[in-house]
């Protein structure tokens, strides 16, 4: 017992018999009503040309034998009935198994989108987009390709090879016989070829993925690029992953196509004995002509399903690497699981508290080392201090895009860790220094912080973010296209839609990160107004790196190394000449050296 225990822990789950089984289980089981009916209709197609490698015997006989007009008439009449049902039910069954696939693929890619969807920040820092977009791509279409292979080697090319194998048994046994010679060599060459498509048909894959990840990276970073001037050195990247899968590509079509001499020169010596066997029954045996025309009509139909089967395995394990890169998303363990069944956060003061809270991304390297403080209901908390002191990471923590991994962290007392996470994250509007603005709208930008939303709320949210009059500006208003990531919008622009989009959702906990860095004098000012106008009566937690953006804070916390080395308000945290005092005057010092450079005379 213990023996075949630890046999069954060592199965592989991405073995091919694994993934076959899985396959037919999981999305077979559940169509099997369609697919018997299109396995019926490939036997019927299979008995039609069975039937009719076995009419040639008459008809041959008809004519030259027995020299009969009317019954050559007959069997043609029905020669063509027997093909136009074969052409129907091909027609038939390949409808069916389209429509099978099409929903086996709308079924895939629903399962790994919604996978996607509960895994947590981590998870994909860890991982590149395109990555996702491949695996969506090759594996949702792969499972369905698998499974029509398989059905399609049953039911057209393995019945249709045992009725004609049923007619060429019926015409000659001992000829039969002889048509199997090629079996047993056959059978150990797509072995060893089997072994072989499996790891280039990985490789090919791992290198379309890095293709698609160099168009991504390029098209994303075009202004990087070109600044930079960087198109040789993304040129000759691309062309290198490029190469790579050109390379594997033709080593795949030398290994799949190398079975092809074999089945063709085995296939050849045993026509070749047929012949020899059937001409000799023919002239010495007594056998008729039509009897030797029947039988080698059978063995050329059969060569074809014959040798499709005889290619089934590379055939499944070349597409088997697509089901292997889907499974291996859909069956990762979920990061941020379905929770909703746990308690609501329900608020009503939004007091948020950290008390002894520590987090590292990476093992040995703590971010927060056992911080606490408490941002105050309807006040603004402003964090500050070096980068790397774990400022976003607090940020990160409060919407649980991470889990905190040691101390709590409450909101009205009620531990965010214990509640349900949707409930959390839509009493909080979080608006970053890198806007992201979906390819819609403006309406339907602004409107994704309130799905249902009514005009006029779209349009006073967008006045009181300062950005209805420039949205007014633009030909077709509030249904102008604002391009991928939002490039068509200024910076300015692009915040103030994002300000919009939070303040139409009127979540009580706003969080800042960096909202104004990256923008000019006259667009932070328009955006400033737009974040006093979010906060108002908010409890907000906003980093800042210019000191000057929340000298009006009601609480400043310093976080350096992990912890808070100071806090309290602008005035104080002066006073105290500590480590706040000490950034306010570098940015002081530095803001004057900017202005006396600005105002220095131009030489002649």
């Amino acid at each position: 017992m213990a023996e075949k225990a630890s046999s069954s822990n060592r199965i592989d789950p991405h073995a091919a018999a694994t993934l076959v089984r899985r396959l037919l289980t999981e999305y077979g089981l559940t169509r099997w009503k369609r697919y018997v009916f299109a396995f019926a209709l490939m036997g019927l197609g299979a008995a039609c040309t069975a039937l009719t490698a076995y009419m040639i015997r008459d008809i041959v006989n008809e004519a030259y034998v027995e020299k009969n007009f009317p019954g050559v008439v007959q069997i043609a009449v029905l020669t063509f009935l027997l093909f136009v049902i074969r052409g129907l039910s091909h027609y038939g069954h390949a409808v069916i198994l389209l429509r099978i696939g099409n929903s086996i693929v709308a079924d895939n890619q629903r399962r790994m989108f919604g996978g996607l969807l509960q895994q947590n920040i981590g998870f994909f820092a860890d991982h590149h987009s395109s990555e996702f977009a491949a695996r969506l791509t090759a594996g949702a279409q792969a499972a369905t390709q698998v499974l029509n292979l398989l059905i399609t080697a049953l039911g057209r090319d393995l019945l249709t090879l045992i009725a004609l194998l049923v007619v060429m048994i019926a015409q000659d046994p001992i000829m039969s016989l002889v048509a199997f010679v090629i079996a047993p060599p056959l059978g150990f060459v797509m072995r060893k070829l089997t072994r072989r498509v499996r790891t280039v048909a990985h490789n090919q894959w791992a290198g379309g993925a890095r293709i698609l990840e160099t168009l991504l990276e390029t098209l994303q970073g075009m202004r990087i690029v070109k600044a930079f001037t960087l198109e040789d050195t993304v040129r000759t990247r691309f062309q290198s992953h490029v190469a790579d899968v050109e390379r594997e590509s033709n080593k795949m079509a030398r290994v799949s196509q190398r079975v092809h001499p074999f089945t063709e020169g085995l296939g050849g010596f045993a026509a070749m004995l047929i012949m020899v066997y059937a001409g000799y029954s023919t002239i010495y045996g007594g056998a008729t002509p039509g009897q030797f025309v029947s039988f080698m009509s059978a063995l050329l139909l059969a060569y074809e399903p014959a040798k499709r089967l005889a290619r089934l395995n590379l055939d499944l394990n070349a597409t088997l690497v697509g089901v292997r890169v889907l499974f291996e998303i859909i069956d990762r363990p979920l990061t941020e699981p379905e929770d909703d069944t746990r308690p609501a956060l329900t608020l009503s003061k939004a007091r948020v508290e950290f008390s002894h809270v520590s987090f590292a991304y990476r093992d040995g390297e703590p971010v927060l080392r056992d911080i606490s403080f408490v941002a105050e209901p309807g006040q603004v908390t402003a964090l500050v201090g070096p980068s790397g002191g774990g400022k976003s990471t607090i940020l990160n923590l409060i919407i649980r895009f991470y889990e905190a991994q040691g101390g709590t962290i409450t909101i009205d007392g009620q531990d965010i860790a214990t509640v349900a996470r949707r409930s959390l994250r839509q009493q909080i509007a979080l608006v970053g220094q890198d806007t992201f603005l979906f390819r819609a709208s403006v309406r339907d930008n602004i409107a994704f912080g309130k799905p249902g939303a009514t005009e006029a709320e779209i349009i006073a949210a967008a006045k009181a973010a300062h950005a209805h009059d420039f949205i007014m500006s633009f030909p077709n208003g509030y249904d102008t296209e604002v391009g991928e990531q939002g490039l068509k919008l200024s910076g300015g622009e692009r915040q103030r839609v994002a300000i919009a989009r939070a303040l139409i959702k009127n979540a009580p906990i706003i969080l800042l990160d960096e909202a104004t860095a990256a923008l000019d004098a006259q667009s932070e000012r328009h955006v400033q107004e737009a974040i006093a106008e979010l906060c108002r009566g908010r409890t907000t937690l906003a980093i800042a790196h210019r000191l000057s953006t929340i000298m009006h804070a009601d609480c400043i916390l310093v976080i350096d190394g992990g912890h808070v080395a100071e806090s309290g308000r602008h005035d104080e945290l002066l006073r105290n000449n500590g480590r706040y005092a000490v950034f306010h005057k570098l940015q002081f010092q530095q803001h004057e050296l900017v202005e006396s450079a600005s105002t220095v005379p131009e030489r002649v």
